[in-house]
């Protein structure tokens, strides 16, 4: 890298300037690269279909409530974001107050 002073030419600016650049670019580049290189977190299928009511109350109250988020999406065709928004109440509101009901009934006795 070339040493900028008081008395440096025009181009000599230019250069080091660009030889900055250039090792400043390798370096976000080789970050890049192992950035992109890591695994990213399988969360299971992407949705093949909308979810139903009958598809909330299965995995709020039925059959696959013991499933995990991934293997309930992977059974019924959903994502798994959608179980998650399902199973935390930020959708199907109704059967996820009748799933809190349950619960606090269960608490209670």
């Amino acid at each position: 890298m070339l040493k900028i002073t008081s008395t440096s030419t025009k181009e000599e600016i230019e250069m080091a300037t660009i030889k900055s650049l250039e090792s400043t670019i390798e370096e976000l580049m080789a970050r890049i690269e192992v950035l992109e290189s890591r695994p990213t977190r399988d969360r299971g299928p992407a949705s093949e279909r909308q979810m139903t009511e009958d598809d909330a109350r299965a995995i709020l109250l039925g059959e696959d409530s013991s499933l995990s988020h991934k293997a309930a999406a992977e059974k019924l065709g959903l994502s798994y974001g959608q179980v998650y928004s399902a199973r935390n109440g930020f959708t199907f509101k109704k059967i996820y107050k009748e799933f809190r009901d349950i619960e606090n009934k269960v608490d209670e006795a």
